[in-house]
């Protein structure tokens, strides 16, 4: 066998196209999406490399024009978790054992798959089934999914050259191994790359994994399946099921060969999994690992000195695009009185042009929630506090669902800044913005900081350096993502490592090495060249 310390490519990110009217890229994109309309994906599991099909096959449909069929996925039970345990289990050896660089080969050429041929192909699908406009389907599925890809693989290597120091006579050698089992990897919709990113960061580092992607996600997690497949990914190696939450979990968190989860997903169902596990640690032939990325009530900070027209666009941009169904939407903001006419005019100038429809309409900036249960509950919202004299309606409030599930993007101004859309998380296109006195603004920081349980992103707009240095140490542990002067979303692998502390999550930073860490278990190995043949020591002699 043939050795070699090998340099894998420098990683850069994914440029962003644009799909300005007639741009071949543009023209690409609607060509993929016709052709998914024009027909009925047939949406299979994966378990061992195999496509897998049960008796009961579940519609999807675009949550702008629910009327639509895109295709079927089959829904699997209890025996297709089981199915994919011991594939992932059956492929482990081998795959732990491949060498490295032909384990990153098969996640850089996916990368390459998906900025190339597979690009329309993975955009229209997250445009399609999870209702995303082009630009932020292709920030998502193709430029995020590709970075996590290639900068993962540079991550990994970094980490594999971290060694510990020898003494003389002695050399000591740092090995990372996967983990002892398999990876459950449980995905979010909002995401493409998420989903793509959560199965293959643990199968990188030698894990085997089985994956169960939202059921509103299915559609772009096959194309992310077929990319794999055909970039070379072994069987078993990533185990693809659609099987309900509950019905897999009480399979996969009472095996004996459970390793770890990595999540991303809501607070309660995190803290219940994390229950969970402890409940059944007894079982577990190691201490699993918990990598979650949980819920946001992001803040944006307005300070006097901030310029309103820069507060205005970053809080439209953080608060709307993609109907605030991001973890690190803008959903509370927090803005002086002196500035508050002039950001509120600019707000409601930018809103009156925005366009809402469907994604095949390039000119629409706002798009449907994601289904039936998300509209019931953010209209709920809005309709309470259409009834709160306490609130106003700066704009939007109104919603239809009878084509789509489409909301408004909507700006309450409350007066109380405990009202409840302050506090909790709504995962759609709401804002509530209180307004203080500039005097009142060391108060204003406490409140940011104490109102939420979360701490995912935030933000602050301000000229003044010194209060910028404050409001950083103030609130250094409210966010895990904080923004000077920006909005509190848009975070690029490689540059702003991802995730949040308190009720957000683990803080284990997706796009890192931190990340990474978390899917090997390190083996330190001694190697003495001379051993002692007698057990004295020199301090033993004699005067």
């Amino acid at each position: 066998m043939s050795f070699g310390l090998f340099n894998v490519p420098t990683p850069a990110n994914e440029p962003v196209k644009e799909y300005r009217p007639g741009s071949p890229e543009r023209e690409a994109l609607k060509l993929a999406l016709q052709d998914f309309r024009s027909q009925e994906t047939d949406i299979p599991m994966y378990i061992d490399g195999q496509e897998v099909r049960s008796d009961r096959k579940l519609r999807v449909a675009p949550p702008h024009d629910h009327q639509h069929t895109l295709g079927y996925f089959y829904e699997g039970d209890s025996q297709h978790v089981n199915q994919a345990i011991e594939a992932a289990l059956a492929a482990k050896d081998a795959w732990a054992n491949l060498s490295w660089e032909h384990r990153a080969s098969i996640f850089l050429k996916a990368a390459d798959l998906i900025a190339g041929p597979y690009r329309a192909r993975i955009n229209a699908a997250t445009m399609l089934g999870q209702s995303k406009n082009a630009y932020q389907a292709e920030i998502d599925s193709a430029c995020e999914l590709i970075d996590f890809l290639r900068f993962n693989v540079h991550y990994a290597t970094d980490i594999y050259r971290q060694q510990p120091n020898s003494s003389p006579g002695v050399w000591n050698r740092l090995e990372y191994r996967p983990l002892e089992g398999f990876v459950f990897a449980l995905t979010p919709f909002n995401f493409t790359a998420i989903a793509g990113n959560l199965p293959t960061s643990a199968a990188l580092m030698g894990n085997t994994v089985v994956w169960k992607p939202a059921y509103t996600q299915v559609l772009s997690a096959k194309v992310i399946m077929e990319v794999l497949l055909e970039a070379g990914l072994p069987n078993g190696v990533i185990n693809l099921i659609y099987v309900d939450g509950p019905v897999a979990g009480e399979v996969i968190f009472n095996h004996q060969d459970f390793a770890g989860i990595h999540f991303t997903g809501s607070t309660g169902v995190f803290q219940q999994i994390w229950g969970t596990i402890g409940a059944n640690i007894h079982k577990y032939k190691s201490y699993p690992r918990i990598v979650g990325e949980t819920g946001g009530k992001d803040f944006v900070l307005v300070h006097k000195s901030a310029d309103s027209d820069e507060v205005a666009t970053g809080l439209v941009r953080g608060a709307f695009e993609y109907q605030g169904q991001k973890c690190s939407a803008a959903s509370r903001a927090y803005v002086p009185s002196t500035l508050w006419p002039a950001i509120e005019a600019r707000m409601k100038q930018f809103l009156g042009k925005m366009k809402m429809g469907v994604t095949e309409d390039f000119t629409n900036f706002i798009n449907a929630v994601i289904d039936e249960k998300s509209f019931k509950k953010i209209t709920a919202y809005i309709d309470e506090a259409k009834q709160n004299s306490q609130v106003s309606i700066v704009s939007g409030g109104n919603y239809d669902g009878s084509k789509g599930y489409f909301v408004e993007p909507t700006v309450l101004k409350v007066n109380d800044p405990k009202y409840r859309t302050m506090c909790e998380e709504i995962f759609g296109p709401v804002l509530s913005i209180y307004v203080y006195e500039p005097s009142e603004f060391e108060n204003v920081v406490k409140l940011v900081n104490d109102t939420s349980p979360y701490a995912l992103t935030g933000s602050i707009f301000a000229k003044d350096r010194y209060v910028i240095e404050q409001v950083s140490h103030s609130l250094q542990n409210a966010a895990g993502n904080f923004y000077i002067n920006d909005k509190p979303t848009g975070a690029v692998v490689g540059q702003q490592p991802f995730g949040g502390a308190r009720a957000s999550g683990t803080n284990d930073k997706a796009g890192s090495a931190l990340n990474l860490y978390r899917w090997v278990s390190a083996r330190t190995i001694k190697e003495t060249y001379v051993s002692p043949k007698h057990y004295g020591y020199p301090f033993l002699q004699g005067e």
